[in-house]
């Protein structure tokens, strides 16, 4: 089981988009996303990256097939829903690049592609002129009746990597969650770093 990270853009990108909606409906539907995922939502959602002339996909392969993904795009491209998050932090959309979401199955962990998708998500937005990266996770109550035992939080490899949370920022995003039959917002913390 080899694994190799590759960038694509433009038409190479587009092509992997339907893998990328099944890998973020198999790997979100886990704690703490819960997401109870559909193509049409993918396909909407994923949307941004077909029209994005700034936008990256870091593909994780094994030979040919698809085993992770971490997308990115410059963060105006999603100013519709998160230019209010940042509206008081004085730092201009255009000088933000997106670091959307990072999925891969769970045979491939440990290997150090995690870190592969940040370099070279964060190499892509220092290509662009961007002075800082940022990305948010879902905030989900401690006591939420599905959180596993098990669960830890990726805090300390985000704090590693030099991000850290912005105090007061924090987006809305809908979303169905397993078991429900409606969308329902979730709070999302921003976190963020200088390039």
């Amino acid at each position: 089981m080899s694994l190799e990270a590759r960038v694509l853009t433009g038409p190479a990108l587009e092509e992997r988009l339907d893998e990328v909606a099944a890998l973020r409906m198999r790997v979100f539907r886990d704690w703490p996303y819960l997401y109870e995922g559909s193509m049409e939502y993918e396909r909407a959602y994923l949307s941004a990256y077909r029209t994005s002339s700034g936008a990256i996909l870091v593909g994780a392969f094994d030979g040919n097939r698809l085993v992770g993904a971490s997308t990115g795009t410059p963060m105006e491209d999603h100013a519709e829903d998160f230019a209010t998050a940042f509206a008081a932090t004085g730092v201009p959309l255009d000088q933000i690049f997106y670091c959307a979401e990072s999925v891969l199955l769970p045979d491939y962990r440990g290997q150090g592609m995690g870190h592969r998708f940040f370099d070279l998500r964060e190499a892509h937005a220092r290509a662009l002129g961007r002075r800082n990266s940022a990305f948010c996770s879902v905030i989900r109550p401690a006591d939420h009746p599905l959180r596993p035992p098990s669960s830890r939080s990726n805090e300390p490899f985000w704090r590693g990597r030099g991000y850290a949370p912005l105090p007061g920022v924090i987006a809305e995003y809908s979303w169905t969650d397993v078991g429900e039959s409606q969308e329902t917002r979730k709070p999302l913390q921003f976190w963020m770093r200088t390039l």
